[in-house]
């Protein structure tokens, strides 16, 4: 069988298609090589596999500097050679949904899946009634795909969906596109976002009194916090961040962090970033 990849360039239709910058072709290569191994390697242990993802896109996305057409995570996950056997898909601008929408009803119709046109934020209730329940015969494992373009994603999310339940995440940490360049501006303390980001209201102390406020430490100070956020959840105590960087000046701009509360997740994950980094190396 020949090898799945998860970079799959389409033609132009009549729907709508976002614009992106050419990094994120690495993003869809690590969360579609992650997704195969994942289906691949879980399908006999278990009856139900959930993909999630909580920022779904419209399914497709142009790339700035070469004009190609590619599908975006939502579609790269339904086109896998295993696929999953349940799909939530949650995606809140209007135009992306409406896409979305339409292309899943034009090429892949009959599977099982969930659409929410809402913010993932208030859409929780949605996503929970929308995995599948346990049982006795009925066993299901989930993966998220989370994927914002800032730290506008309240913990709580994470915390409501991922606390009780065996569910590997993949999260998008924009904590140089967005935390260091607005770093003056959530310090002030009628600024919540970090602490709904955290689901820690009183970060700036914590902040303050190990970093000494220092604005070089900000981004490690909120990947350090993320994380024993999720060890206090079960997530293994293991960082597992996938820098990604600009094409143009190789600036660093966010990174893919991976949770998992089993060694095996985690196995997985090193396996596809491993892989990732040998095709971008060959592709320099």
């Amino acid at each position: 069988m020949e090898k799945f990849n998860p970079l799959m360039q389409v033609e132009k239709d009549e729907f709508f298609i976002p614009e992106v910058r050419k990094w994120s072709l690495e993003k869809y290569r690590l969360v579609g090589g992650f997704c195969d191994i994942f289906t691949t390697g879980m399908k006999n242990l278990w009856n139900q596999l959930v993909y999630i993802d909580l920022y779904a896109g419209a399914g497709f996305a142009k790339i700035k500097e070469t004009g190609k057409v590619y599908k975006s995570s939502s579609l790269i996950a339904l086109s896998l050679p295993i696929p999953f056997t349940k799909y939530i898909f949650c995606e809140k601008d209007p135009y992306c949904f409406s896409a979305l929408k339409s292309r899943i009803a034009r090429d892949f119709s009959g599977i099982n899946i969930t659409l929410i046109n809402k913010d993932s934020n208030l859409a929780i209730n949605d996503v929970l009634s929308a995995i599948p329940p346990f049982g006795i015969n009925n066993t299901q494992l989930p993966f998220c795909f989370v994927d914002p373009y800032s730290l506008d994603f309240d913990f709580n999310t994470i915390r409501t969906i991922g606390n009780k339940r065996l569910m590997d995440f993949l999260i998008l940490q924009a904590l140089h596109m967005d935390a260091n360049r607005n770093l003056i501006k959530y310090l002030k303390e009628k600024n919540d976002k970090i602490a709904c980001y955290l689901g820690m209201d009183k970060w700036r102390e914590d902040f303050k009194l190990d970093y000494k406020g220092y604005s070089n430490n900000f981004v490690k100070f909120l990947a350090e916090q993320y994380q024993k956020q999720m060890v206090n959840m079960g997530y293994l105590n293991e960082r597992n961040m996938h820098q990604i960087r600009s094409n143009e000046r190789n600036l660093p701009l966010y990174y893919l962090s991976f949770y998992s509360k089993h060694p095996r997740g985690l196995q997985f994950f090193k396996e596809v970033e491993k892989r990732t980094t040998a095709q971008l190396r060959l592709e320099i």
